[in-house]
C-alpha cells in the first residue's frame, strides 16, 4: 500500500490513498495475464476501486511511453519487468512425463512435486517483478500523474498493444548502437557540476560491481542445488552392500542425512534467490536506468555547449543571431530542467538502494543462521547414531 500526504495545514490533514497490487495472474501457454487491482481517492480516477487485466507487452508499452516522453528526461524511469520465461520449467515437466516409465512411483512423485514447486516459484517471482514496477511508478510524484499510467490502470478494455516486429527490433538495435557511440562522446565531457561528475564515475563502477555480484550469486545458488544427487547415490550404494550390515547401515544413515540437508540447502537456495539474487538483478536494471538519466543530462550539456559555440560564431559573423539565441535558450532551459530533477532523483536512488540492501541482507543473514543451526543439529544427530550414542 502506498499512502501519500498531499496537503497539510494547522487545522486539517488531507491524505490521499493510492493502493495497488496484482491480485491474480493466469498463465496461458506463452502468455501471462495479470489482474491489476487499484484503490485510490485521487480525483483523476473515475472510481475509487477498479481492476483490469494486463499482459506483459502492456507493461513494456507503459515503460517505453515514459522513456520516450521528453518531459521525463530528468527522471530515473523504473526498469521494465523482465519477460515471463517458463520454457525451462515446462520442458523439465515434459521430459519427466516422458520418462515416467523408467522410474519408481515414489521417485516420479518426488521429482514432479519439486518441478511444480520450481514452476510456482518462477510464477510468483514474475508477478512480484511486474508489481514492483507498478509500485515504483505509483510512488513517483511525477510519473504517477501520467495519463498513460492512468489509462493502464483504469481502462478496462484491451490496450491493443503488440510486441515489436523484426523491423522495429532492428531499429532499436541501431538506436542502441548509436546511443553507445554517443555515450562514449558524452562520457568524455568534463561535467560542470562536481556532484554529477562524481555520480557518473560512481554509477559506472557500481553497475559493474552489481553485475559481477549478480553472476556470482547465481553460481552460489546453483552450488546449493548441486547436492541433490548425493543422497540417492548413497542410498543405492547402501543397497549394494546389503550383505555387509555395518556398511549398509552407514550408507543408509548418511544417505538419510544428505536427503535432509538437501532439503535445507534447497531452502537456502530459495532464500538467497529471493533476498539476494533478485535484489541484485533489480538494482542492475535500475542502476542502468540511472546511467541513462546521466546520459540524457550529458547529451543536454553537450547540446548546450554546442549551442553556445554556434551563438558565438553567429555573433562574430552577424548572421542568424536571433535563431542562434533562441536555440541556445532552448538548450539551456532543457539542461537546467534535467539537472534540477536529476540531482534529487539520484539522491532518492541512493536512499532506496541502501534501505533495500540493508533490509534484504539482514533478513538473509537471519535465515542463513536458522538454516545453519538446522544443518548442525542434523550432523550432530547423524554422528550420534553412527557412534552408537543414540
Amino acid at each position: 500500500m502506498v499512502i501519500f500526504v498531499l496537503g497539510l495545514s494547522l487545522n486539517t490533514i488531507s491524505i490521499t490513498i493510492f493502493y495497488m497490487d496484482i491480485s491474480d495472474a493466469l498463465s496461458e501457454r506463452d502468455k501471462v495475464k495479470f489482474t491489476v487491482h487499484t484503490k485510490s481517492t485521487l480525483p483523476n480516477f473515475k472510481q475509487n476501486e477498479f481492476s483490469v487485466v494486463r499482459q506483459h507487452e502492456e507493461f513494456i508499452w507503459l515503460h517505453d511511453s515514459f522513456v520516450e516522453n521528453e518531459e521525463y528526461a530528468g527522471y530515473i524511469i523504473p526498469p521494465a519487468p523482465p519477460r515471463p520465461d517458463f520454457d525451462a520449467s515446462r520442458e523439465k515437466l515434459q521430459k519427466l512425463g516422458e520418462g515416467e516409465g523408467s522410474m519408481t512411483k515414489e521417485e516420479f512423485t518426488k521429482m514432479k512435486q519439486e518441478l511444480e514447486a520450481e514452476y510456482l516459484a518462477i510464477f510468483k517471482k514474475t508477478v512480484a517483478m511486474h508489481e514492483v514496477f507498478l509500485c515504483r511508478v505509483a510512488a513517483h510524484p511525477v510519473l504517477r500523474k501520467d495519463l498513460n499510467f492512468h489509462v493502464f490502470l483504469e481502462y478496462n478494455q484491451d490496450l491493443s498493444v503488440r510486441g515489436k516486429n523484426k523491423r522495429e527490433k532492428m531499429e532499436d538495435f541501431f538506436k542502441n548502437v548509436v546511443k553507445s557511440a554517443d555515450g562514449v562522446l558524452v562520457a568524455g565531457v568534463k561535467d560542470v557540476d562536481d556532484f554529477f561528475e562524481h555520480e557518473k564515475t560512481f554509477l559506472l563502477e557500481y553497475h559493474n560491481r552489481v553485475k559481477d555480484a549478480s553472476a556470482k550469486s547465481d553460481r552460489m545458488i546453483r552450488s546449493h542445488k548441486s547436492k541433490s544427487p548425493l543422497s540417492h547415490n548413497l542410498h543405492v550404494l547402501g543397497k549394494l552392500f546389503a550383505i555387509y550390515m555395518d556398511l549398509n547401515q552407514f550408507f543408509l544413515k548418511v544417505s538419510e542425512l544428505f536427503e535432509k540437508t538437501r532439503k535445507i540447502e534447497a531452502r537456502v537456495a530459495a532464500d538467497e534467490d529471493l533476498k539476494l539474487a533478485d535484489l541484485l538483478k533489480y538494482y542492475l536494471r535500475e542502476s542502468q536506468a540511472a546511467k541513462d538519466l546521466l546520459y540524457r543530462r550529458g547529451r543536454a550539456l553537450v547540446d548546450y555547449e554546442n549551442a553556445n559555440k554556434a551563438l558565438d560564431r553567429a555573433r562574430a559573423k552577424n548572421k542568424d543571431v536571433l535563431q542562434a539565441e533562441t536555440s541556445q535558450q532552448v538548450c539551456c532551459q532543457k539542461f537546467e530542467k534535467i539537472s534540477e530533477s536529476a540531482k534529487q532523483e539520484l539522491i532518492d536512488f541512493k536512499t532506496r538502494r541502501v534501505a533495500a540492501f540493508r533490509k534484504n541482507l539482514v533478513e538473509l543473514a537471519e535465515l542463513e543462521l536458522k538454516h545453519a543451526k538446522g544443518n548442525l543439529q542434523l550432523l550432530q544427530s547423524c554422528l550420534g547414531v553412527l557412534k552408537g550414542d543414540t
